[in-house]
């Protein structure tokens, strides 16, 4: 199925009375892109995918996956995503081998080669019962179930919880792998490292509303700079400074003003060592957070 675009939502809303839900979700994710999706727990990553996926209802708004309307085509939707929920829980009594072909036969599919590869990778053992396994080796029993029938789009939902290091650095490798190969991946996540090493683009939920949506490296480019100093500096008067960090080795904090200003307040002082950079995203994620921050309407880039 050929598609511009793999997700597209507009105005998409699910109220769940006075708790908070989503409201007027604008998104699109064109087809073949490797998309993050940013937020802290209860911010409504996991409520955007159940909605997007079928298992509740929209409130209101629209939206399609794969080109197919979420509520029409929810069974059609199923069939072709790899969809990994943050928590995965399976039928106690079966072993791994029994839940993968379970979930190969669901889509009508024969994944054996595949999924023995998927195991091999991710060190799991098919002859183990589920209920034997430990968080880490659930969570790669929900990965295999995923990425077996090797789907036109993954979505992702706090992927790597529960994986050891060496393990989410095989994870990676493996969806890098099928990007190339053209899948389009949507890795919902409050790990903001991964989305920086992995992600073209990442929209930036909070309280339910999509506040920033942008290409990663724009979102880092903000006017702010994060500005270190190695020496005892004053900047009474400088305006446009935040996240301020003072002590004996030196002083670093957020700079969005004037750079000549900046510039002007340190001469003459006793200055060690002066350095500038990009903010990582952690520290943008955070400037989006800021209680009165600005909504930022969706970008497309």
């Amino acid at each position: 199925m050929n598609v511009t675009n793999a997700i597209e939502t507009v105005k998409l809303t699910k109220s769940y009375g006075k708790a908070r839900g989503i409201i007027d979700l604008n998104l699109t994710v064109p087809t073949g892109e490797f998309f993050g999706f940013i937020g802290p727990n209860g911010a409504g990553k996991s409520t955007t995918i159940r909605t997007l996926l079928g298992f509740i209802a929209p409130t209101g708004g629209s939206a399609r996956v794969l080109g197919m309307d979420i509520c029409k085509n929810r069974e059609d939707i199923l069939r072709a995503v790899g969809y990994l929920p943050s928590e995965a829980v399976f039928h106690p009594g079966m072993k791994v081998r029994d839940v993968l072909k379970l979930s190969a036969g669901l889509r009508g599919a024969d994944c054996t080669t595949r999924a023995r590869q998927l195991c091999e990778r991710m060190q799991l053992d098919p002859t183990r019962k589920v209920e034997q396994l430990s968080f880490g080796n659930r969570k790669k029993v929900g990965i295999v179930c995923a990425l077996q029938h090797d789907p036109q789009l993954l979505i992702l939902d706090e992927p790597t919880s529960g994986l050891d290091p060496l393990m989410q650095r095989e994870f990676f490798r493996i969806l890098g792998e099928l990007h190339a190969a053209g899948t389009t991946v949507f890795l919902s996540s409050h790990v903001l490292s991964e989305i920086q090493r992995n992600c073209s683009r990442a929209a930036i939920i909070r309280e339910g509303r999509i506040i920033a949506c942008d290409r990663v490296e724009r979102l880092t480019q903000a006017s702010a700079r994060r500005v270190n100093i190695h020496g005892a500096v004053q900047l009474e008067g400088l305006t446009g400074v935040r996240d301020l960090h003072a002590d004996n080795q030196g002083t670093s904090f957020l700079y969005s003003g004037d750079i000549n200003a900046l510039i002007r307040a340190l001469a003459g002082q006793q200055i060690r060592d002066l350095t500038l950079s990009e903010p990582d995203l952690e520290e943008i994620f955070l400037h989006y957070y800021e209680k009165g921050a600005t909504r930022h309407d969706s970008v497309q880039a």
